[in-house]
Order: structure tokens, then C-alpha cells, then sequence
């Protein structure tokens, strides 16, 4: 880590006081939006929202990204999250909380879109595996401590916890704008002024089997980890299981904890092994962490499930953020490919919390984590038909795009 880049280290330090704050309100949110006596397919639309903004703002945030640049589209993000963040603490009806919340998708996806291209162009290939787990790490510490502070917090109400959150992200955007240098622009090791090849577009980038299993799994990522983690395991756990707010945010501590322990190996296994060595095995957890938590008799075996699949997206996650690294490193600005790597991931944000909103309302909360088990299984099938030479170590990988 000591050769890591001063710009890569404001990058990590500001990523993990943003999860921090994500964390705070995770255990909050879907019971503050119940408290408006609303089903919990509703409560899940709250979550839902947030990512639907990501989703549907995601084109003009890569494209922001392409012609403002990364820092100044990060630091935007930052601010608009945090306002709106604010707003949501003050909200006095379902429909305010939904607004409020909706808006800071915008803001997230900007600062979301920007700090993947920041990575990509300050991450050496070499440790590109690494790097992404660093960066996903930094994410984790915050996602684990968040949600037990979080917890705490809402003992004295349910709004503090995005009051804590919105001036987490103003300190956020204070450490980035004092401390982070602009990013250097992308040269080539064989001719330095030699113009850059653009990185692929989006349709051409479909066309490639690592891609579209790249894109696949970030959704699962997004409806699994960012949507139905949030959205429903808090309501399974009062609901389903007849605890407290507490310990709602002590299981979505445990998931973090699997994630860590993960991360900690994935980075370096996947630059040593490959991105499909590592993506396989962790998908293969994820779906088995998932897929019985709704049938969790009590809280302790509801614990450890949760932390099996912390423990499987600990490995994928950071593994295929790496791999689309490696598709877009050394190209100009590609706006377009990363937004739609942020827009798979946010789609299943959107889409997993109300279908499963949905089966748990008419068919329990069982059936809904086996739909979320079969969505991570889905991800699985498309990474076991990708050729293994198209996901082979970075040491071994030439500095081409991948092949097809």
C-alpha cells in the first residue's frame, strides 16, 4: 500500500466516511418510512427510489464525468447527497421521506460514476485487484460501523441518524476538496504522446462475454447487497423474527464483517489467480448465504447467514469491479461503460426491494430471499460460461483491450 498514489488514498479515506454514513441510516430507513403506516412494499420503494434516480440519472453522470472531469463531478455528488440526506431527517410524511430520499440518487451516481473512473485511472494493473479491494474495504468499515453506531442512534429517534449522515458527507467533501489533486491524465508506457484510444462504448462493450457477465453481477451486487439488504433484512428482523431496531443493525453489521473478511484476500487472489478464479467461488457463498435467510429459525442462525453472504460479495464484488478496470485501463474517459456497470448495479437496487417487497407482503419473507438467492445464482451462470482466457491474472494480461 505504500505505493499507492496520494489521490488514491483521499479516494479511500473519503469513501469510507461516506459508507459510514450510509451505514447510520441502514437500520433507519425502512422502519422511519413504516412509521408513515405504510406496507413493506412500500417501505422498500424508499430504498428503491434512491437507486431509481441513480438509474435513470446515470447516462448524464457519465457524461458529466466525460466533459467536466472527475474530481469536480465527485465533489457536486457529494453535496447534493448530503443536502438531500439532511431534507429526509425533516420529512413529516411518506411522501416527503420519498422525495427527499429519491433525490439524492442524482447526487449519489455522480459521485458514484467518478470515483470508479478515478480509481481506473489512478490504479496500476498490477494491483488493480488490489486497489478495488482497498477501495471496496474502505466502503466495508464504514458499512460496518455505520449500522452498529446507527443502531445506537436510534434509540434517541430515527431522524438522527440523517443528521449524522449528512454532515458525514460534508466532511467527506471537505477532505476531497482540500486534499485531493486533480488526476493526471492516462499516458501510454509505449509512446507517451501518442493519442489515446477511446474506451469502447457501451453497445460495443456489450459484445464482449466478460462485459455482460461484469454487468450481471452487478446487478446481483445491487439487488442483493444494496437493495434487499437494506430494504428488507431490517423488516425481517423486526417482522419475521420479532426483534428490535438494534439488532437489525447488527445483523447488517454482520453481513459488512463477511464482506471484510473477504475483502481482505479477494483483491489479491483475483491479480494472482484471475477475476473468474475468484468471481465463481464467491457468487456460489453469496447465493447459499441467501437463499435459506428467510427460513432463519431464530436470530443467531439469521446472523450467520448473513455473514456467509457478507463473506461471498466480499469476494465478486470487489473482483468485477476490478475486471472492468482492466477493459477500460489506459483509454480516454469512459463515461458511457461505467455508467452502465453503475446503472446494472442500480437497477437491481430499484428492482429487488419491491418484488420482494412484494412475495414477502403475499408469501412471506422466505420466498423473497430465495428470489434474491436465484438472482445471484443467475450471475453465477453467466460468469461459468465466460472463457477462462478472457479473466486470466493481470500479471499475464496485456495492456489491449480483452479480447473477444
Amino acid at each position: 500500500m505504500k505505493n499507492l498514489p496520494r489521490g488514491l488514498w483521499i479516494l479511500l479515506i473519503a469513501n469510507a466516511v461516506i459508507a459510514l454514513g450510509f451505514g447510520l441510516i441502514a437500520p433507519a430507513l425502512p422502519i422511519f418510512a413504516k412509521t408513515f403506516d405504510v406496507s413493506s412494499a412500500a417501505a422498500g420503494f424508499v430504498v428503491s427510489a434512491f437507486a431509481l434516480m441513480r438509474l435513470l440519472f446515470a447516462p448524464a453522470g457519465g457524461r458529466l464525468v466525460t466533459i467536466l472531469g472527475e474530481r469536480k463531478i465527485y465533489l457536486t455528488g457529494l453535496l447534493i447527497v448530503a443536502l438531500s440526506t439532511a431534507a429526509c431527517a425533516f420529512a413529516q410524511s411518506y411522501w416527503q421521506l420519498l422525495v427527499f430520499r429519491a433525490a439524492g440518487g442524482i447526487g449519489s451516481t455522480m459521485f458514484t460514476v467518478s470515483a470508479m473512473a478515478l480509481l481506473i485511472r489512478l490504479s496500476p494493473q498490477e494491483v488493480r485487484g488490489r486497489a478495488s479491494g482497498y477501495f471496496s474495504a474502505g466502503f466495508l468499515v464504514g458499512n460496518l460501523t455505520g449500522p452498529l453506531i446507527g443502531a445506537a442512534l436510534v434509540d434517541f429517534g430515527l431522524r438522527l441518524p440523517f443528521v449524522v449522515y449528512a454532515i458525514a458527507l460534508l466532511v467527506a467533501t471537505a477532505v476531497v476538496a482540500t486534499f485531493m489533486p486533480p488526476p493526471p491524465e492516462p499516458q501510454r508506457a509505449d509512446a507517451a504522446d501518442a493519442v489515446l484510444p477511446a474506451a469502447p462504448a457501451f453497445f460495443a462493450s456489450l459484445r464482449q462475454r466478460e462485459y455482460r457477465a461484469i454487468l450481471t453481477s452487478n446487478f446481483a451486487q445491487g439487488w442483493a447487497s444494496m437493495g434487499v439488504r437494506v430494504a428488507l433484512v431490517p423488516i425481517f428482523v423486526q417482522d419475521g423474527l420479532g426483534y428490535g431496531t438494534a439488532w437489525a443493525g447488527i445483523i447488517l453489521a454482520c453481513y459488512a464483517a463477511g464482506n471484510m473478511i473477504a475483502i481482505l484476500l479477494s483483491g489479491r487472489l483475483s491479480d494472482r489467480y484471475g477475476r473468474r478464479a475468484v468471481m465463481i467461488p464467491g457468487l456460489i457463498v453469496a447465493a447459499a448465504g441467501t437463499l435459506l435467510l428467510g427460513y432463519s429459525p431464530d436470530i443467531w442462525i439469521a446472523l450467520a447467514l448473513t455473514a456467509v453472504a457478507g463473506v461471498g460479495s466480499g469476494l465478486f464484488a470487489p473482483t468485477h469491479q476490478a475486471a472492468l478496470g482492466d477493459m477500460l485501463a489506459g483509454k480516454r474517459r469512459g463515461g458511457s461503460a461505467l455508467a452502465a456497470y453503475g446503472m446494472a448495479s442500480d437497477l437491481g437496487a430499484v428492482s429487488g426491494p419491491i418484488l420482494t417487497g412484494l412475495v414477502a407482503d403475499v408469501f412471506g419473507f422466505g420466498p423473497a430471499f430465495i428470489v434474491t438467492g436465484c438472482v445471484v445464482l443467475l450471475a453465477l451462470a453467466m460468469w461459468l460460461v465466460t472463457p477462462r482466457q478472457l479473466t486470466t491474472s493481470s500479471a499475464t494480461r496485456s495492456a489491449d483491450p480483452i479480447r473477444r
